[in-house]
């Protein structure tokens, strides 16, 4: 401490630390209020999110005669078919009986957890080390800090529509304009470059890049994150590239990570264990910071760091398992997951493809599956949200409106639920489509009965 006298207010009168009455500054008079005035904070009141916003505001009234299948939650535990696998299990065991993780760990993450993580995704065209890595409390975390650390209040970020909806409840909290680029249904959800490239501008600070897609379940092509890359680099857009469905691809399909096509675009990959290893409730995400070309350079990092201060993220109990976890989880846990997502989405595409007004898009990972709706064919509904609030007072089936993606007329459908009521579920929806389906007459106009 210097030799600077603090005031300390005792009894009225103004002392210093010595004792001596006085000092260089004068007691300030106590203000007092009239009335209790707690007011929300700005922060709390931008906060929003359109997921939320939309389905708290629907009448969902099952049809007491079906039992509800409900299509519209990203959480593969919820139906208990697709269990994570014995050997993530024991990994968590050990790691309680050890008694060694259950106090505080350093904010970014033990070291050794770190270099785990590093160890596993570290690939010969984008090496990395545990000083790499930040762990965070699920991958949501760590979007939010990579926002964080990229932009001010007054920047805006590029967000893919249709998209997570969590980038823009992030972005308008932080006062961070949100500008939506477009994907392309009819190109497999590709991102129309020429509009991404026409929206940015010298405010433009962060160009977020989700593959495979929530909520379309696409997966670009090599050739395709190259095209996005070389966009990014020309305008000098960092890109925050969110990978938490990274390797849940179907076979056929391949996608590299973005950061290991390029050395020159600096990217901060998300990734994390929930959906991949099929655990999202025990909230263990981590940040990768790719700089090759030392664009981010040291203030980037240490901006990632003070940030993971604020609160201590990631469960220490998980990031003693996650060595385990990373190494031995057997690779036909991986295929098994995916074989059931994968013939899920041939189910329901098959089953929807032959639905009057509806079009479904065939995904290629992930866990969704996008159906496009012609409202112009069913008359009797305003929207999506109309359509799927209906559907599930009709038909106990429930999809998320795509509205919730800033993509109306669309709806997204989970495809980790069981098989037969994966069957169940597309039957309810055909069932609903055929009641309130109108053909088009023949002077063009639908017809109204």
């Amino acid at each position: 401490m210097d030799n600077q006298a603090y005031l300390v207010q005792m009894k009225s009168k103004p002392l210093t630390l010595s004792g001596k009455v006085g000092g260089p500054f004068p007691a300030k008079p106590r203000s007092r209020r009239q009335r209790w005035e707690v007011k929300p904070s700005e922060m709390s009141r931008n906060t929003l999110n359109p997921i939320r916003a939309i389905v708290d505001g629907m009448k969902l009234i099952p049809n007491p005669a079906k039992p509800m299948i409900s299509l519209s939650i990203g959480d593969p535990t919820v139906f208990g078919n697709l269990p994570t696998d014995a050997a993530v299990l024991q990994a968590m065991k050990d790691a309680i009986d050890s008694q060694r993780f259950n106090g505080y760990a350093p904010s970014v993450g033990y070291l050794r957890s770190r270099q785990a993580v590093a160890n596993f995704c570290s690939r010969p065209e984008a090496p990395l080390e545990a000083e790499d890595v930040i762990l965070t409390s699920g991958c949501s975390q760590a979007i939010e800090l990579s926002i964080g650390v990229l932009c001010n209040p007054g920047d805006n970020i590029l967000v893919p529509r249709p998209g997570f909806s969590l980038y823009k409840t992030l972005a308008i909290s932080m006062g961070i304009e949100v500008k939506f680029y477009d994907l392309l249904p009819e190109k497999s959800w590709e991102i129309d470059l020429q509009h991404l490239e026409s929206l940015v501008d010298e405010r433009t600070s962060c160009l977020i890049v989700t593959n495979p897609s929530n909520p379309c379940g696409s997966v670009f092509s090599r050739e395709h994150l190259q095209n996005i890359l070389t966009v990014a680099s020309k305008l000098c857009v960092p890109i925050l590239a969110d990978e938490i469905y990274s390797d849940m691809v179907f076979p056929g399909c391949n996608s590299p990570s973005l950061a290991s096509l390029s050395s020159e675009v600096p990217v901060l990959a998300c990734g994390g264990l929930a959906k991949r290893w099929l655990v999202p409730g025990w909230r263990m995400g981590w940040i990768l910071i790719h700089d090759r070309n030392r664009v981010f350079g040291s203030e980037i990092r240490q901006g990632l760091v003070r940030l993971s201060q604020r609160i201590l993220g990631a469960c220490t109990v998980v990031q003693g398992a996650l060595e385990s976890i990373l190494n031995d989880t057997p690779p036909g846990f991986y295929s098994s997951t995916i074989s059931c997502l994968q013939s899920n989405a041939e189910i329901c595409f098959s089953e929807l493809s032959a639905v009057p007004g509806l079009n479904p898009v065939m995904p290629s990972g992930a866990m969704y599956l996008m159906v496009g709706i012609e409202m112009d064919h069913f008359p009797e509904f305003q929207n999506d949200v109309d359509f799927t609030e209906r559907l599930v007072t009709e038909q106990s089936v429930f999809c998320l409106p795509a509205s919730a993606f800033e993509y109306p007329d669309f709806f997204r459908i989970v495809l980790t639920v069981p098989e037969e009521l994966m069957l169940e579920a597309c039957g309810r929806i055909r069932e609903f489509c055929r009641a309130w389906y109108r053909p088009p007459s023949c002077d063009g106009n639908d017809l109204d009965q």
